[in-house]
Parts: structure tokens; C-alpha cells; sequence
């Protein structure tokens, strides 16, 4: 697989792993089928085992969703933004602190933007545990599911 092709792989995980963040974009099925492209087109038993890793692991985050609690980001009260950059930071955190960083990052990020958004580190812990309750486990469930899947592919492509 060339370089291009495999910048490109990347581009659209990426794409998956903000559509995880968006309501309605399928980001986890983006995210596998980046995996499937890079498969089919490299077909080393390292990118097979990639790709059967996470199939099972998207299905069982799939069998796993109706246990979660549902996402209904208006009940929290906190602005869409939050979401957003608890997101961002925990897809930077998962590659700066390899899959601990990715909670701490989701997590640390969504209280950050409500203690700038609150003023008071009270305020930010309710409304955090609030924003968590309404969509952040269900959001950062999926989320490291997906990160995980782009963790194996990227670590497949750097020393497999």
C-alpha cells in the first residue's frame, strides 16, 4: 500500500472519529470500513488480524450500546461545544497517553469547558457529572472503541 493510500486510510478514521461526536453520522462503520479498505488492499496477516479485532470489537460495543444510558444532549444543559471538545481532547489524548489519556482527556476536557463556562469548580462538577449522565458514557464508550480500532491499525502500519 502506498504512502498516499495510507495517509488517506487515516483521513477517513479520522473523519470516523469525529463522526463518533456528531448525532447521525455513523462514525463507527466509517471507522471499520477504513480498516476493510486497508485490509483488502495490504492483505498481510497483520492487517487481517486488525480487521478481525475490530469487527468483534464494533459488535460488541454494538450489542453493548442498548445497555448504555441513551443520548439526549439537551438534557444536560450544557452547550454542544462541550461535547465537542471533550471529544477532541480525548482522540488527542488517546495518541499523546496511549488509551488512558483518551478517558482522562474526554473527561478532563468536559469539566475544563464547564469551569470556563461556570466560573466555580462546584458548578463545573455538577454540570459535568450531568453532561456525562445525559450522553458523555455513551459518547466516550463509543468513541474509545473507535480509537482503539485506530490505534491497532496505526500501530499494524508502524511496526507490522
Amino acid at each position: 500500500m502506498s504512502v498516499w493510500q495510507l495517509v488517506a486510510v487515516g483521513l477517513v478514521m479520522l473523519l470516523g472519529l469525529v463522526g463518533v461526536l456528531l448525532p447521525g453520522v455513523p462514525g463507527q462503520a466509517i471507522v471499520w470500513a477504513a480498516v476493510l479498505w486497508w485490509a483488502l488492499t495490504d492483505m498481510t496477516p497483520a492487517a487481517w488480524g486488525v480487521l478481525i479485532g475490530a469487527t468483534g470489537l464494533i459488535l460488541l460495543n454494538q450489542a453493548l450500546k442498548p445497555l448504555l444510558p441513551p443520548r439526549r444532549p439537551g438534557e444536560s444543559g450544557a452547550p454542544r461545544r462541550t461535547l465537542m471538545i471533550g471529544g477532541v481532547a480525548g482522540i488527542v489524548g488517546f495518541f499523546v497517553v496511549p488509551v488512558v489519556g483518551g478517558v482522562l482527556g474526554y473527561v478532563g476536557a468536559i469539566f475544563g469547558a464547564e469551569r470556563l463556562r461556570l466560573g466555580s469548580r462546584g458548578a463545573a462538577w455538577t454540570s459535568g457529572r450531568s453532561v456525562m449522565r445525559a450522553t458523555g458514557y455513551a459518547v466516550l464508550v463509543e468513541l474509545f472503541c473507535c480509537l482503539l480500532v485506530a490505534g491497532a491499525w496505526l500501530g499494524a502500519v508502524l511496526w507490522g
